[in-house]
């Protein structure tokens, strides 16, 4: 597992659970808004410092007690081959386990979530269906994230969708498109755009919306979920 950066602490990304959160390096999507490019990219991967798994899971025996989770995100975490060992070893310790995932693996998830080794699930939605390539630029079929997406709607694991609302490639259009797409019920959460070191730099110039805007989005499609809510808002 190619551990590249640990976030100690949080009390915002695993719900109701004190946790840390342990990055994955390495990505098989390229959005170019994603603010995460040392996650990404092999050119800055090669220059993120590295934790080690031993360094990782010394950290974790000292949390016993202390915290309650642990978060696993990226990059994208299951496009690593010992994954499930890696998560099997957090569980022994007796932490539950929070999966940050794109969808792209539903094989993975559906494994993950068959044994047992996963608590929570948080999946990202880029776009529309007919539009996930080119917002991905990746060779990844929508029809692999649709299998994801079924799968989580059809288990019994806590889990959410989200989505990071981009000006100039998602509008309330393209939202109540994908909102129609992993609805009914559920929880779905947006998240306005951070313009801060994205894979491609002209992304670095756009305005994220406003709060009414989001509220306008929000407001168009809260009725197709139990909970759907804008984050830090």
């Amino acid at each position: 597992m190619k551990i590249g950066g640990l976030q100690k602490l949080t009390l915002i990304d695993y719900p109701k659970k004190l946790a840390c959160t342990v990055f994955t390096a390495g990505c098989n999507f390229r959005c170019p808004f994603c603010y995460s490019s040392e996650l990404v990219l092999p050119e800055k991967i090669k220059k993120q410092p590295r934790i080690s798994q031993v360094e990782f899971f010394k950290f974790l025996e000292g949390k016993k007690g202390l915290i309650e989770g642990v978060v696993i995100c990226g990059g994208e975490p299951t496009i690593h081959k010992d994954l499930t060992p890696f998560v099997k070893k957090i569980k022994k310790l007796g932490f539950s386990v929070k999966l940050d995932t794109n969808g792209s693996n539903p094989a993975v998830l559906k494994k993950l979530i068959g044994d047992g080794l996963i608590d929570y699930v948080a999946m990202d939605i880029k776009g529309p269906k007919d539009h996930y390539q080119k917002i991905s630029m990746s060779k990844i079929s929508s029809n692999s994230v649709e299998k994801s997406v079924k799968i989580l709607k059809e288990s019994k694991i806590d889990s959410e969708f989200r989505t990071t609302v981009v000006p100039g490639i998602l509008d309330k259009k393209e939202i109540t498109q994908m909102a129609r797409w992993i609805g009914p019920g559920g929880k779905y959460y947006l998240q306005n755009f951070r313009p801060e070191k994205t894979i491609d730099p002209k992304y670095e110039q756009i305005k994220p919306y406003s709060d009414e805007k989001l509220l306008e989005i929000r407001n168009a499609i809260a009725p197709l979920f139990d909970v759907c809510e804008i984050r830090g808002l």
